[in-house]
């Protein structure tokens, strides 16, 4: 497994992402459920394991109770993979979140790609700087996230951060609600797609490229050789694991990024 380092913190280019465990497929309610239910505690700390034992070394996941309380489980019971956290809309303020985060032992926390697409639409850019200082203040990485281009463009011009994670898919504009809603109405436009990997290349910090399957819908061969051909060297992928189907799919995603990142000299 290939990493990348951010400021001192030594990444895997495969990072594994939180959704499933939480319920968010992105596609219908009815599999919202089936994802909850699948994952159980032991199966979510197997996954994790599972991770450990294919190279793969960090975990982006919210900060809601019922992920910490597993994290401290995982870490208890031996587990080695490191957290990078992400905020929650219904936890609280920028404060609450920030501080769950630094309590929790996260390596780094940004700000929630629907809560930045929210504050950029309802013009309150303003209240973005003081969460970054406030995260490095507390001795973690500092990032962004977000779905709108225009949300990168913003930062490259007014804020000093440590990465981003940019999605491929602008699937649900958040102008009016930060959150994500079960059974919300999204799209998954290959424009979109276009659009958000010319973006990357331009931009001045690490990216973490996020919904590159579109949450399932894209051919997964199709979907890491897309990705590895827009990744930088200082770049990695987060995608979410749901192995209830398909129970080799953990090393077959990570095998296909790393055959998709050999194949472009990455």
């Amino acid at each position: 497994m290939q990493h990348v380092a951010i400021k001192g913190i030594e990444i895997s280019r495969f990072i594994v992402g939180s959704n499933p465990f939480s319920g968010f497929s992105h596609q219908l309610p009815e599999t919202d459920l089936a994802m909850k239910r699948y994952f159980t505690t032991d199966r979510i700390k197997e996954t994790l394991r599972e991770a450990e034992s294919l190279g793969v070394n960090t975990l982006i996941a919210r900060m809601d109770y019922h992920i910490m309380r597993l994290l401290l489980e995982y870490w208890d019971e031996g587990g080695k993979l490191q957290w990078f956290a992400q905020t929650c809309p219904e936890v609280g303020s920028h404060e609450a979140c920030v501080a769950r985060a630094t309590s929790g032992g996260a390596k780094a926390c940004h700000i929630h790609g629907g809560v930045m697409d929210h504050l950029l639409a309802q013009g309150r850019t303003s209240e973005i700087p003081p969460v970054v200082d406030m995260i490095r203040q507390n001795g973690m990485l500092a990032g962004i996230a977000g779905h709108n281009p225009k949300v990168f463009e913003w930062a490259e011009e007014n804020l000093d951060v440590d990465y981003y994670m940019c999605s491929y898919y602008n699937s649900a504009h958040r102008d009016e609600e930060a959150g994500h809603v079960s059974g919300m109405t999204e799209w998954f436009l290959e424009d979109d797609r276009r659009i958000m990997t010319g973006l990357i290349r331009t931009l001045s910090r690490p990216v973490i490229h996020y919904k590159i399957l579109a949450a399932g819908r894209n051919d997964p061969k199709e979907a890491f050789e897309y990705a590895a051909g827009a990744m930088r060297p200082t770049d990695a992928v987060c995608v979410g694991i749901c192995q209830k189907d398909k129970p080799d799919m953990f090393k077959e995603d990570v095998g296909l990024l790393e055959e998709s990142l050999s194949g472009c000299g990455r």
